[in-house]
C-alpha cells in the first residue's frame, strides 16, 4: 500500500477537499502538521487546498496509470491561496513538481504591473489590507489571468485550460503531466513561506521521470503521440479498439479524469493524455494502462461526443463504457464489447445533420455541432438539444442528461469497440 504524505509547513490550521481519497471527506491538518492518507495503486484524485472557503491550488494524483507509473501534477487552473509541491517519495531534494513560492512570486508580479492591467483583473486578484495579492480565482475561467500567472509560473505548475480556443493546450502545462518512475509513496507539501520539499535544497528539474519503455507498432501508416501504443486490431489487449467511421483521417484524443470516488469524477477539458491519428473506415487498437478511466473524443475541442470507459473496473474487473452526449455531439458513436458477449450500444444516426439552429453551436474551428446539454464553463446546458437528443435517438442510448438510465457496455477482456461516425 502506497500513501499520499501531506505535510502542512503553515502556522496555522489547513483545510484540503480530497477528491478521490479519504472518502472525499474535507482533511484539516494543524500548524505544521501532517497526514498519511491512503493511495491504492490504480486511484486517482485531487488534494485541493482551501482559502475563505473557496478552492486554490491543487495537487493532482494517478497511482501506477500508464505503464505502472505515477503521475502527479500542481494545478493552479481553480485558483491559489498558497504555495503547494508534489514529488515521489525518494527523489532528490530538488526535483518536484510546483511552484514553491507561487504566491510571493504572484505578489511580486502584481506589483510590477501597470494600473490598467490591475484594472481589468478586478475581482481576479484578492487583496489583503495592505494591499498585497491573498488569493486569485480560477485562470481557467479569465484569460487575462491566465496571462498574468504565466508571467512568473510558466512551466512550474499547470495554469491554462486548451478549450479557449483551437490549441491543445500550452505546451508548457503539458509537460507537467509527464509521468513519475514507478509507484511510491507521494509527499505533498503546503506552505505559506518556500513549500519546497526541501527548504535549504533549490528547484533542479520536474520529477525524475519514467524509465524509457520500448513501443512498437504492428499497424502501418498509422501515428501516435507520446507513447500509446498502436497495434493491429486482431492483437487485442488493455485499451480499445477505435473505428473511424469517415472518409477522411481524423484524430482521437485520450483524456483521463481528473478525479474519481463514489459514483463521480472531475471531467477533465483541458488535459489530453495521449492522441492518435486514424485513416479513413480504419479500426486501429490502442492500448492503455488498466487503471485508465475517462474518455475518447474526436478532435480536442468542445463541443463533442464523448465515449466514456474505463478500462478494468474496481468492483467486477471487466471494462465498462457509454456514449455520452452531455458535453456536446459532433457526430454518432456506438460501443461495443470484444469478449463475445456481443452487447453494444449508441447510435449510428446523424443527428447534427438538421438539427434546429437553437441547438446548435459551432466549435472554435467553425464545425457544426450539438451544444452542451449539462452545461459547462461557457453556461448552462441548452434546452433545445436536449430536446432534439431525446426525440432523435430516445433515452437508453447515449447520456443525453443526467447520470443514469443508460446500460452500459461491459467486456470481460478489459477492451471495448468504439467507432465513431464522421460524414
Amino acid at each position: 500500500m502506497h500513501y499520499l504524505q501531506i505535510h502542512n509547513r503553515s502556522n496555522h490550521p489547513q483545510t484540503f477537499q480530497c477528491h478521490g481519497y479519504n472518502e472525499d471527506k474535507v482533511l484539516t491538518i494543524n500548524a505544521n502538521g501532517k497526514a498519511s492518507i491512503k493511495a491504492p495503486d490504480g486511484t486517482s484524485g485531487a488534494i485541493i487546498a482551501v482559502h475563505d472557503g473557496v478552492i486554490g491550488e491543487q495537487c493532482e494524483i494517478t497511482k501506477h496509470g500508464y505503464m505502472g507509473n505515477d503521475t502527479i501534477d500542481i494545478s493552479n487552473i481553480v485558483g491559489a491561496g498558497g504555495n503547494m509541491t508534489c514529488q515521489q517519495v525518494g527523489d532528490p531534494a530538488g526535483k518536484f513538481k510546483g511552484l514553491e513560492n507561487f504566491m510571493q512570486a504572484c505578489n511580486q508580479a502584481w506589483h510590477k504591473l501597470h494600473q490598467d492591467k490591475k484594472n481589468q483583473l478586478k475581482g481576479h486578484v484578492v487583496l489583503d489590507s495592505k494591499g498585497n495579492v491573498k488569493r486569485i480565482g480560477p485562470p481557467k475561467e479569465f484569460q487575462p489571468l491566465e496571462e498574468f500567472v504565466r508571467t512568473f509560473a510558466n512551466g512550474r505548475t499547470y495554469i491554462g485550460v486548451g478549450s479557449w480556443g483551437p490549441s491543445g493546450g500550452n505546451p508548457a502545462d503539458n509537460a507537467q503531466s509527464k509521468a513519475g518512475n514507478g509507484s511510491k509513496d507521494i509527499l505533498i507539501v503546503y506552505s505559506d513561506g518556500n513549500a519546497a520539499p526541501d527548504p535549504s535544497k533549490p528547484f533542479t528539474g520536474q520529477s525524475v521521470e519514467a524509465a524509457a519503455v520500448a513501443e512498437t507498432s504492428t499497424t502501418k501508416n498509422v501515428e501516435a503521440a507520446g507513447s500509446i501504443k498502436i497495434m493491429a486490431a486482431e492483437a487485442l489487449g488493455p485499451g480499445i479498439q477505435l473505428t473511424n467511421k469517415s472518409p477522411r483521417k481524423n484524430t482521437y484524443f485520450f483524456y483521463n479524469n481528473y478525479w474519481n470516488g463514489n459514483g463521480k469524477s472531475g471531467a477533465n477539458f483541458d488535459h489530453p493524455l495521449k492522441h492518435v491519428e486514424v485513416g479513413p473506415n480504419q479500426t486501429v487498437h490502442v492500448q492503455l494502462d488498466v487503471a485508465f478511466k475517462g474518455r475518447v473524443q474526436r478532435g480536442d475541442q468542445q463541443p463533442a461526443t464523448w465515449g466514456e470507459f474505463q478500462v478494468k473496473a474496481s468492483d467486477d474487473g471487466r471494462a465498462h463504457g457509454d456514449i455520452s452526449l452531455e458535453q456536446g455531439c459532433d457526430g454518432a458513436a456506438t460501443v461495443a464489447s470484444t469478449d463475445g458477449s456481443k452487447v453494444s450500444n449508441g447510435f449510428e444516426k446523424d443527428i447534427v445533420k438538421g438539427a434546429p439552429a437553437a441547438a446548435v453551436e459551432k466549435k472554435p474551428n467553425s464545425e457544426r455541432a450539438l451544444a452542451s446539454t449539462e452545461g459547462n464553463w461557457k453556461g448552462p446546458g441548452n434546452q433545445a438539444a436536449v430536446d432534439w437528443e431525446y426525440k432523435e435517438i430516445g433515452h437508453g442510448k447515449a447520456y443525453i442528461k443526467g447520470g443514469t438510465g443508460v446500460p452500459d457496455v461491459a467486456s470481460k477482456n478489459n477492451c471495448l469497440h468504439f467507432t465513431f461516425y464522421v460524414p
